[in-house]
């Protein structure tokens, strides 16, 4: 598919999901004002909500950013948020978030760290995060087991498909880490296909340096797995994180002034959105997660507020990314661009000397 077309048809998907949310939010029939709803919203709860996002963001760079200093990469903390923001940015404009990894991996690169050490970075930060979230689903699904399945109904096979999906990507990661051999002829099978069509002019050169990626990955990987105290690090930081993340439904629910269901109830049914809605196959699980919203939260978002409170809790768990992300990636090629013309400057004055 050409990529100019992916990006608008990526637009274009963003723009209806706003558009959707923002007629359900307007249009619900229970909700006498929606404009004098907003305006009695608590701020207090409201900046909550916003420290939620601070929290995911922060602690998704420092995860990353401990990892590479433990590899003697001391980048600081606030280029590697800008790289962190940048993913979370492609995240939620390619379908499946399958742009956020590898551009952060790029923005890595850019900032003098290699591949392979910048792919297991963020390799083991969305193992953690993987493991993490579907751990703490798992454990309040367990504990608030009859609440659930009264809320959600028929709705709950949803809930195992997605924690299934999400479970599977750990052993699948740590299967392309460890079986070395297998992911070596796979690798070169698509290397000689790409050369038959074209795509790749000199097979052996890419092959080596996809040799030397997979060498260094695995053993950055393994080095890691005799590292014990940085993994229950990193698997403290996604624990952190992702509940910074989930946590905003329950804040978004208060703000309303809403009242009479358990914090730790509104929060498990945020989980089990996420482990739900996080794999449909469209840019920021768009559908899934307006969707999602509207079925596992009916009947606890009441007087009308529902639609509100999907505005609210979309745009701090998925807008909000798209507008920060978008000036952290304008940024860093200004940046980018400084820096080359600087280092021209420098040559030409070399040269002239």
């Amino acid at each position: 598919m050409n990529p100019k077309f992916k990006k608008i048809l990526s637009l274009v998907v963003i723009i209806l999901s706003l558009s959707v949310v923002v007629i359900l939010a307007f249009s619900n029939r229970e909700l006498g004002d929606a404009w004098d709803a907003i305006r009695r919203m608590n701020i207090g709860w409201l900046v909550c909500i916003f420290l939620c996002w601070l929290l995911y963001t922060f602690f998704e760079a420092v995860g990353t950013w401990s990892y590479l200093r433990s590899q003697r990469y001391p980048l600081s903390i606030l280029r590697v948020t800008g790289t962190v923001l940048i993913g979370f940015y492609y995240s939620n404009i390619t379908p499946s978030a399958a742009g956020g990894q590898p551009m952060q991996v790029n923005s890595l690169r850019k900032a003098g760290i290699p591949v392979a050490y910048g792919t297991t970075a963020i390799t083991i930060r969305f193992v953690c995060n993987q493991l993490v979230i579907c751990l703490m689903a798992l454990g309040m699904l367990a504990f608030n087991r009859e609440f659930v399945f009264s809320q959600l109904g028929g709705a709950i096979w949803a809930v195992r498909i997605g924690w299934l999906i999400n479970f599977a990507a750990v052993p699948l990661v740590l299967l392309a880490a460890f079986q070395r051999k297998l992911i070596q002829k796979l690798a070169e099978k698509i290397i000689a296909f790409s050369h038959r069509i074209r795509l790749i002019h000199d097979p052996e050169h890419v092959l080596h340096s996809v040799s030397e990626t997979l060498d260094t990955y695995q053993t950055a990987l393994s080095e890691l797995l005799r590292a014990p105290g940085q993994i229950l690090l990193q698997l403290f930081f996604s624990a952190v994180s992702l509940i910074g993340l989930t946590a905003t439904v329950v804040f978004t629910y208060y703000a309303f002034g809403l009242h009479g269901v358990p914090w730790y109830r509104i929060w498990t049914l945020s989980l089990l959105l996420f482990v739900s809605a996080s794999y449909t196959p469209l840019p920021g699980a768009s559908g899934a997660q307006e969707g999602g919203f509207l079925l596992y939260f009916n009947g606890i978002f009441t007087d009308g507020t529902i639609g509100l409170g999907l505005l609210v809790w979309r745009f701090f768990t998925y807008y909000i990314f798209l507008i920060v992300g978008a000036f952290t990636v304008l940024n860093e090629k200004v940046l980018l661009r400084r820096k080359e013309k600087a280092s021209a400057g420098q040559a030409d004055q070399n040269h002239v000397k």
